[in-house]
């Protein structure tokens, strides 16, 4: 590829994303992008200091497509359409975009993550959702933790092959959504005073 002019910090951060949804989250690396986008090292260096600063990028990126796509999709719902709106969302960009969708799993330092608009969002909008469900902390936050928990086992488990049998998962997804709108709407209420919560 011929080397690539007019380059930016975003041009560098969608490259490194789009990069990464094809050969992996965990494999890039300022070179791996460099040969890419056909330049020298030192061309990123200019705006990106090192890989750990690459993918902390990628991972406010991604939080913030992540939650455009969930705030678009939860938009006007509520309840049980609400619950599955958010869930399709979310299984749509773990399968679409791996390497995305695994840039928003990393654990970002707290002055990372408070300067992300795109992880604040997606609590917002995680714990905008369940409030219709009458939940208040600490129930809010378990409930939350364990939606997150089953979002991201199935999505990871689907991307890798690991449902063998016969039954059809996106059959086996929307019965999953239908058991956690059940379990939400029962949830047993904790004898605990309520606390602040900064995420899932």
């Amino acid at each position: 590829m011929a080397a690539r002019a007019g380059l930016s910090a975003d041009l560098v951060t969608r490259a490194a994303a789009d990069l990464a949804d094809q050969v992996g989250f965990d494999r890039i690396t300022v070179s791996a992008l460099a040969r890419n986008l056909g330049v020298k090292d030192a061309s990123l260096y200019s705006h990106v200091g090192n890989v750990q600063e690459l993918r902390v990028r990628v991972a406010v990126l991604a939080a913030r497509e992540l939650s455009d796509l969930i705030g678009a999709a939860v938009a006007g719902r509520s309840g049980k359409d609400a619950l599955a709106a958010f869930a399709h969302a979310y299984r749509q960009f773990a399968l679409e975009h791996p390497g995305r969708y695994a840039a928003t799993q990393i654990q970002l330092t707290p002055e990372q993550a408070a300067g992300s608009p795109g992880h604040q969002r997606n609590v917002q909008l995680t714990y905008g959702m369940m409030r219709a469900y009458g939940l208040a902390d600490p129930d809010l936050t378990d409930a939350a933790r364990l939606l997150r928990s089953t979002f991201h086992g199935y999505s990871s488990l689907e991307a890798a092959g690991g449902f063998g049998a016969a039954r059809d998962v996106a059959v086996s997804w929307e019965r999953a959504i239908d058991a956690l709108h059940v379990l939400l709407t029962q949830w047993p209420a904790a004898d605990a005073p309520p606390q602040e919560h900064t995420g899932p």
